[in-house]
Parts: C-alpha cells; structure tokens; sequence
C-alpha cells in the first residue's frame, strides 16, 4: 500500500514499500500526522523481515484508509526501554570511526566493546553493572537489543576488555594519524585517580590530585590535540612524579606514531628544566611551558624590577636570559590576578596573627601557662605553616612567651610578583608568536576539562575496581575512548548546551591573551535566558542525554503473528529531533524486526 492510499490529514498508518536498488524492497510500518500546519510522515518499523502472511494481515487492519487511533489497537507492548540516548551516542560513536577501532577483534566482541564504549557515556559503572545494562532480563536501555548483546556475559565483557588492552596502541596510531599529522603542539597533563583493594600491581600511595591521601591510585597522563580532542593516554604506579612520564610520552608520539617533531605544551611541574634538558632537548622536541616562582624571581633580578609599567596595553612583554639559553622567555602580567594574590596574602597573615595570638595567649595564663622554649615552639610549628606564611614572620621564642613581626622585607618581595607568571618556549617567533605562546599554555585547560568529564562529571573512571595491570589501562583507555565520542558530541551539539559557540571570536576581541577569558555576548544572553535561539530549552550534555534517553524503544507483537516482534519508537520530540539532525543521525537507524 502506497502512501497515497491514506489521507495524510490526520494521523495514520499505513505500509509502504520502498525501492531497494537490486535487493528486495524495504515493507515499512509508516505514520503521517499534523505538526506546525504540515504534513509529515515517519517510519514506525521496519517489517522487512516479517512473513508475506503477516503483512497482508497488517494490511487488512490498514486497508481503505481508515486512520487506526493509536497503536495499542494493532500492537501490544511488551517492554517499553529507553532509547533515544544509545541512538545518539552510538550512532555518534559510529560516526567518529569506533567500528574501524574494533574492527579487527573477533567478531562476537566487536557488539560488545561498541556497547561498553556506549554504556561508559549513557550510564557509566562496573562490568559487572554494565552487563546488567546489558542484558535482556534486567536491561535499563536498549543498548543489548539494538547491537544484539542481550544474552552477554560478564566474562564475555572481561574478554573484549582484554581485547581492547591488546589493541590500545594500534588504535592510538589511528588517532595520532587522523588529528596530529601537520600539527605542531600537543598538550600533555598528569592526574590520579583512586583503587579499590590492594591487588593491582599499579596500585601505590603517591601525590593525589584528588585529596584521598590514605587509599592506593594510579597516575595517568594524557595527551590531547591543542583543541583538547584526546589521543592518547598512558598509566603510571600511583607513586610516579609527574616529569618521570614525559620520556615515555615522546618515546610514543616518536617511536610509535612516528612524530619525529612536535611542540609540547605542560605545566611548570610536567616539563620542568631537567626534563627539557634530559629528554626534550635529545629528542629534538620543541616545548611551551612555564617558570617556576624562584625562577621567576632569579629573572626579575636579572632584569631589575619587573614593573606595572613596563608592560603595555598587552599586559606582555618578550625577553631572554642567560640562565635559559636558547629559549624565549614571556612575562605577562594579569592585573586582575595581583590584586587578588594580594588580597589572599593579606588574609593569610591575619590568620597567621591570629593563631601565633593564641599562642602568646597562652604564655600568659596565670593557670596552666604554656611555658619552656621547645613546648612553645613545638605549638608554633603546629600551627605556622598552615597557611604557608612562616617566611613572612620573625619569631621570638623564650621560656616564658612568643612574640613575632611581619617581615616586610619578603613580603615585599613578594607583593612585587603578585600577577606575573612567565611562559618559556624554544619556538620561535615564526613559529608561535608571544600572544599565541600565552594561548597555548592557557589551553591546558582543555585537558583539565578532560579529566573532569573522565573523573567526576561523566565517565567516573573511578574508582577503579579491576585488579589486573592489564585490565586497569584497558579501563582506563575505554574512558578516554568515551570522552572522544563525548568530545566530538559536544562540539556538534553546542547550540543546544551552555557551551560558548563563538569562544574563539569572543577570545579574538581581547586585547591581550593574558586577561581573563570572556564569553561571547551570544554566550551571555544563553546564560540568561537558558534558551536557544529557537527557543527551545538549553541543556548540559548530561541533562540532554536524560532528556533523549525518554524515546521509547517498544517491542511489541500483532494478535496475527505474536512470534514476531516488531520495534516501534516513539515520536521524537522538537528538541530531541533537534539534537538527531545536528548529529546529523536518524533516531529510525535501530528500528527493527526481532525474530525471538
């Protein structure tokens, strides 16, 4: 039945089929319906695969053009899942190249490394969690039906992980191949993430950028393209500094995706001087990084005073200097920063004040003095470097009292740096002129968004319940696979979240790369109104993936043939049709017949 056989005025359906090249035609369950004063039509079901009898039984309910009021009348429902969200992301994940990355495993585990790559986005947790996502009987998605993986198994996901560890380095080629091939920087950060139990050979008490100093972590760097898209990522014993891992990042981008050269951007604690001098400098690796606070000093007094007015209206200006050869040195200052430095300073020595105060007070009772020199120091040490202050005070400590003085001296000194910080570089100016050496260090931040979708906000690659090394950085390399696709969704879907599209113009305007960025007027106006420019309502990326996930994925069946299913979808709504066609996606592309 063709769709001229049924009145499109109001809602209807009716079976179509649709020219197929030299295979069968597709027999598709359609509906037309009313929407803004216009007639528009959406596939329902795919019934390609349903018997000729059933079909024509189909039609008899159909036939003559009589417009069925709703579903219920022709179908039963026999699970209703959401799907709107596995539609998006996977489809998404396709697009981005993630059945070329598995392509080479096995064919049974090719499904399920796309659904845990899926399941990492839409609902992150365990293995063990994921394949009860998974699994037909206690499925909370679509995501088993839709890459047939219903029946999986928690081993069958540990294999496919193991997989995914074998492959972790021909799938970074891939990646460095596609965004690093004519690219001169790459940004490199370090973080750390906590470990359940104690097996893990990785698993050591280091430095933690998470403030969870009493259980075991890893470390893991990462390396992203200068606009933040990931490449690579590697993971270290949890008690790994963070300069000991950049001799392994350039062996890889040099050895293993064949980089002979490139810029590296890190922080002043990544690619400190022995660093450079050790391994950059060999490899014949460029670097934008930037100088420490005493290296900062050792510069202002070799250069007299580094005044307010010596810099102008860029807030920047470009040296040398003896004690960094060969190297360009860009001293910014950030007006906004000193005066906040200088207020932050100010606090802190009255808190300082205030408990050396209780101390003297002490000294002083006339019951139960504090008194002896090694007591009264002992409580100073206790409470003097709290806030980091001590350089700034000269004590006096006697048998019977504590007495103290600002030194006005290093506070100076020190007020006389509030607001700068240096970057250094060894490109030159051809390559990477003085504000866009500012830019590229600044772009670090790209990565610390990164490890925030990765640790807290999306991913949650922790904590880390695997035991094995190898299964650790396959857990960990599957979250950074994720923040790809999610990197790659956000970019497409920006005018539908609160992300600033016109950032770039907005940081073109500025007068100097070293204030504070702004968002675009564009942006403001979305803050304020929290409403695109259709007027639909904005979203995080999270909160749209909530609002995508109430598609429904019906399956159902007909009283002609209940064997056969039939998956029917419900009606996307404007936003949610908005975000498929800027995904450039078809939310129909999981629509089929399950023969069960």
């Amino acid at each position: 039945m063709n769709c001229e056989d049924v009145s499109p005025i109001h809602e209807a359906m009716y079976i179509e089929a649709v020219p197929n090249r030299d295979s069968p035609p597709a027999i598709l369950l359609r509906e037309s319906y009313r929407e803004d004063g216009k007639v528009r039509k959406r596939t329902l079901a795919n019934l390609s695969a349903l018997s000729a009898e059933v079909i024509e039984g189909l039609k008899v309910l159909l036939r003559g053009g009589v417009a069925v009021p709703s579903t219920e009348e022709v179908f039963v429902v026999e699970r209703s899942l959401p799907h709107g969200h596995v539609a998006a992301v996977l489809g998404a994940a396709r697009g981005v190249g993630a059945a070329q990355w598995f392509a080479s495993a096995a064919q049974p585990l090719q499904p399920l490394l796309l659904a845990m790559l899926v399941a990492r986005i839409i609902e992150p947790g365990s293995k063990l969690a994921t394949q009860r996502v998974l699994h037909d009987d206690t499925a909370t998605s679509s995501l088993g039906r839709v890459l047939g993986v219903g029946q999986c198994s928690a081993a069958d996901l540990y294999r496919a992980l193991d997989w995914l560890h074998e492959a972790q380095p021909a799938i970074e080629r891939r990646l460095a191949r596609q965004h690093l091939v004519g690219s001169t920087l790459v940004l490199y950060d370090l973080t750390s993430t906590w470990l359940t139990g104690r097996c893990c050979e990785l698993a050591a008490r280091g430095h933690s950028r998470d403030g969870k100093r009493d259980d075991a972590q890893i470390v893991f760097g990462l390396i992203c393209t200068a606009a933040g898209c990931p490449i690579a990522v590697e993971v270290f014993k949890g008690n790994t500094g963070d300069p000991a891992t950049v001799a392994a990042q350039v062996a890889k981008l040099k050895d293993r995706f064949g980089i002979a050269h490139i810029a590296w951007v890190g922080d002043r604690g990544m690619l400190t001087s022995a660093r450079i001098e050790q391994v950059l400098k060999p490899e014949g690796m460029d670097w934008v990084s930037s100088l420490r606070a005493p290296q900062i000093a050792q510069l202002a007094a070799e250069h007299g005073p580094l005044q307010p007015s010596l810099f102008d209206e860029r807030n920047l200006i470009e040296m040398t200097s003896e004690h960094f050869p060969g190297e360009r040195l860009i001293v910014c200052r950030n007006p906004w920063l000193a005066s906040e430095r200088a207020r932050k300073r100010d606090e802190l020595l009255a808190a300082s004040e205030a408990d050396l105060a209780k101390i003297a007070a002490a000294t002083q009772r006339t019951r139960s003095a504090l008194r002896g020199e090694q007591a009264i120091a002992l409580r100073v040490g206790r409470v003097i470097g709290r806030f980091h202050m001590a350089k700034h005070f000269e004590l006096t400590i006697t048998d019977t009292n504590l007495t103290w003085r600002r030194r006005d001296d290093t506070i100076a000194a020190e007020a006389a740096l509030d607001g700068l910080y240096v970057i250094r570089t060894s490109l030159s100016t051809d390559a990477l002129d003085a504000a866009s050496a500012v830019a590229a260090y600044k772009s670090l931040a790209h990565v610390e968004r990164a490890f925030r979708s990765l640790k807290t906000v999306d991913l949650h690659v922790r904590p880390v319940f695997h035991y094995s090394e190898p299964r650790v950085r396959a857990h960990v390399f599957l979250c950074m696979l994720a923040y790809y696709v999610e990197w790659h969704m956000r970019e497409r879907l920006k005018p539908m979240l609160f992300d600033d599209e016109h950032l770039a113009e907005a940081n073109a305007s500025r007068p100097s790369p070293v204030i504070k960025a702004v968002r675009s007027d564009h942006a403001k106006t979305k803050d304020k109104t929290r409403l695109a420019d259709d007027g639909l309502p904005l979203h995080s990326s999270k909160t749209l993936l909530k609002d995508l996930a109430t598609l429904a994925y019906n399956v159902t069946h007909t009283s002609l043939n209940p064997n056969a299913k039939i998956v029917i979808t419900t009606r996307p709504t404007p936003l949610q049709d908005k975000a498929f066609k800027l995904l450039g996606l078809n939310p129909a592309m999981s629509r089929e017949v399950l023969n069960l």
